[in-house]
């Protein structure tokens, strides 16, 4: 694709354009075919001169589908459309490590209604929009231990498993309605059991239960962008070790090339949580400081040309705060000073004089919140299915929204064609929205610019049953002025606008480190800095001494360090979501980790007894992720 070039450019594009006659009144234009799409490039040259080089308004514009085919006449056109600019979806796809810990509620099921509820219908969205050579374009973020979950045998027949006993609770539900002469609760019940019978169909035979491949030929065919991530989610700015921080991006580095067989251009950083290099100390422990480098400072090394900020890292102002609609009591005060700088601007951070900067897309605040917002987002429209009343424990839905204000009895059952219908007005108004926003931006500075709506994945479909169907709508509004683009399409295209220093935040309640680290929250850091400092001294104490066994010792207890450093823990003990399952899972590896830690001590000098030979063995096999670890991961490398 193309955004608006400048004027100093336009020798180099017209040699791709040939010269079409064009009314008298109407600008220059020629026409360009690339990758079987055709652009036209108007020159909006000043009154009483033809000069190319003074021209203010070059730009290029994508001409109507209709008209992207061999021997159209570009004169047909002769008005230019405007390209307002771009917008970059983001899809945030994360859940942490579940296999082999626990299956309902909090556990395995997790990933199996991620997959059947979310990543399927993503992934039967794109196919459509395929077949209709309309590519999606969207940036989706798959972290490492996702992807190892999802590629795990265990994952590919447990999944089956669930969706058949899902199959066989609609066809429970479908009877139980007959039997009470509810018709239409029977249809409803019937049209689960399509949904996860095609699910399975999917799933087994198209996609031979292999999801990351699906992801992967979509990226390979230039539909999408994989963004790379943390290994295990690693809340990064409070880590306490900068090998740490960098073993976390280099196992995600390695994970992603490893499945996708190639290199990242960009990361999702963990809750877009950002710390900039300065003086620091652990917030838990020890006061004593240290100097730390920046986040894109690693990422640098790494070869990662961007990554993604909240909107106040950028603009200042307030917050937007994703995860504040779940603390009304615990609002903060977070408010920095303007910046004047916009969020529908690329920008860039230096990562030191011997790399280029790393180019930061920050979120836009207008269309983030319209989603998010459980004030007034899409979401909680009333005639959307309702998430929390099921007809049994862990059963199936089939009531609406109706009022959010509403107790579950009260809720009116769910009516697909009214919600659909909302899906549509709200796709009208969303795509509107950005348009509106990229035209303010134009109008204020004179250039395109883009609008960025990272989401979490998880949002469409699970949370939001009807959220692919309204993404797939909105992309359809997308026209010749508003392109979806992906990040590394744009930077193709564009500069960052300006290099600019970056104040530490994240996307979370405050825009600061709150959601992660409280007063609930401090004894999950006290484990972590336990262990990442221990780890270092097994490394150290074990050098020099070799076998296979006391690799596999050193490896594993590589994975529970990375492990006990996933975000999720912390976060999902502030939200109370799943207290008890986090403070649990923490401790748990906290403890596999010491066990360890003196088995590398008896590994170096000698073989292990049976039972620990045992239980290592039981521990890879349930904790499995990472096959490729390497442990210099955790060396320092020279800037």
């Amino acid at each position: 694709m193309m955004a608006r070039p400048t004027a100093s450019a336009a020798t180099r594009i017209l040699r791709g354009f040939r010269r079409s006659d064009s009314r008298p009144s109407s600008p220059w234009s020629w026409t360009w075919t690339r990758r079987r799409c055709t652009w036209r490039l108007a020159l909006l040259a000043r009154p009483g001169t033809s000069r190319i080089g003074c021209s203010p308004g070059l730009s290029v514009v994508r001409l109507p589908r209709r008209e992207r085919t061999k021997g159209f006449d570009p004169c047909r056109y002769p008005e230019t459309v405007v390209l307002l600019g771009h917008v970059v979806f983001v899809l945030h796809t994360h859940l942490p490590w579940v296999l082999g810990h626990g299956r309902w509620p909090h556990g395995e099921d997790w990933l199996h209604e991620a997959a059947a509820e979310c990543y399927l219908p993503l992934l039967r969205m794109l196919e459509r929009l395929k077949a209709e050579g309309r590519p999606a374009k969207l940036t989706i973020g798959i972290t490492p231990v996702l992807l190892e979950m999802l590629a795990s045998p265990r994952f590919q027949e447990s999944f089956v498993t669930y969706l058949n006993e899902c199959r066989d609770v609609a066809a429970r539900d479908e009877a139980e309605f007959r039997a009470a002469g509810d018709a239409d609760g029977a249809l409803r019940a019937s049209t689960w059991s399509e949904f996860y019978n095609g699910a399975r169909t999917e799933f087994a035979t198209r996609y031979g239960k292999n999801l990351v491949a699906a992801f992967r030929r979509h990226q390979d065919n230039g539909h999408v962008e994989i963004l790379a991530s943390a290994a295990t989610h690693g809340y990064l700015p409070l880590l306490g070790l900068d090998e740490n921080v960098d073993a976390q991006v280099r196992a995600g580095v390695a994970t992603y090339r490893r499945h996708f067989g190639r290199k990242p251009n960009g990361i999702w950083l963990p809750e877009c949580a950002y710390r900039p290099g300065s003086e620091w100390s652990r917030p838990v422990g020890s006061a004593k400081g240290w100097q730390r480098p920046g986040l894109e400072e690693i990422l640098a090394r790494e070869g990662l040309r961007y990554f993604f900020v909240d909107t106040h890292l950028i603009a200042g102002g307030v917050p937007l705060g994703t995860y504040d609609d779940r603390f009304e009591e615990r609002r903060l005060d977070a408010t920095r000073p303007g910046t004047g700088l916009s969020p529908n601007d690329v920008h860039a951070v230096a990562a030191g004089p011997s790399r280029r900067p790393v180019a930061v897309f920050a979120r836009d605040p207008a269309s983030s919140v319209q989603v998010w917002s459980a004030d007034f987002g899409y979401p909680g429209d009333g005639a959307y299915l309702e998430f929390h009343r099921r007809k049994r424990m862990g059963g199936l839905r089939y009531w609406r929204i109706t009022d959010r204000r509403l107790p579950l009895d009260a809720k009116i059952p769910y009516d697909p064609e009214a919600a659909m219908a909302r899906v549509e007005a709200h796709a009208d108004h969303y795509a509107a929205l950005v348009r509106e926003t990229l035209r303010k931006h134009r109008g204020a500075t004179g250039r395109a610019g883009i609008v960025v709506a990272p989401f979490d994945t998880e949002l469409f479909g699970h949370w939001w049953f009807e959220g692919p169907r309204w993404l797939e709508a909105v992309l359809r509004r997308l026209g010749d002025d508003v392109t979806p683009i992906t990040p590394s399409e744009f930077l193709e295209l564009e500069r960052p606008h300006a290099t600019v220093s970056l104040p530490e935040g994240s996307w979370g309640q405050g825009g600061h480190h709150w959601v992660w680290l409280n007063d609930n929250t401090r004894w999950v850091w006290e484990l972590v800095y336990r262990a990442e400092d221990a780890f270092m001294d097994s490394l150290g104490r074990t050098t020099g001494a070799s076998g296979p066994v006391l690799r596999r010792v050193l490896s594993q207890l590589a994975r529970e360090l990375l492990l006990l450093e996933s975000s999720d823990w912390p976060f999902l003990i502030t939200t109370v979501a799943a207290k008890d399952y986090a403070e649990a899972r923490a401790r748990r590896h906290f403890e596999a980790f010491e066990r360890l830690r003196a088995l590398a001590q008896q590994a170096a000098s000698g073989p292990l007894a049976a039972s620990d030979e045992a239980w290592l063995s039981e521990l890879e096999s349930r904790d499995s992720l990472f096959p490729d670890i390497d442990l210099s991961w955790w060396t320092k490398r020279p800037d």
